[in-house]
């Protein structure tokens, strides 16, 4: 991941109910949430939630998938793990090999969930 995408992210991630609703993908999993059930949760009007999960998507933090006429979202486990793996490639006092045990723990877990 490049500083730019990065700062995309957290530009994505920095607005109250794109957040609200990026945590919520999270809790749910991968099977995610039509685009009009997470409306209803966040009382989003369907246009203003499009402008939303647009944002998301172009900053790697979900995903769609078309199932006939719906539209799911589920967070992205490999956004998720680009993300914290560039936060955290410098840590440890410059000796990125020390925190690479944390860095595949999370790669894994991420992993883990979006193919159950």
């Amino acid at each position: 991941m490049e500083q730019s995408d990065a700062i995309r992210a957290f530009e994505a991630l920095g607005q109250a109910t794109r957040l609200r609703l990026f945590r919520h993908l999270v809790t749910v999993g991968p099977e995610g949430l039509a685009a009009g059930d997470i409306a209803a949760l966040l009382e989003t009007r369907p246009n203003t939630l499009s402008s939303h999960l647009s944002i998301l998507l172009q900053a790697g933090m979900i995903r769609a998938a078309r199932q006939g006429r719906t539209i799911r979202y589920s967070a992205d486990p490999a956004g998720i793990r680009a993300l914290l793996s560039w936060l955290l490639q410098d840590c440890c006092g410059g000796s990125p090999e020390t925190c690479a045990p944390v860095i595949a723990k999370i790669a894994c877990a991420c992993t883990e969930s979006a193919e159950q």
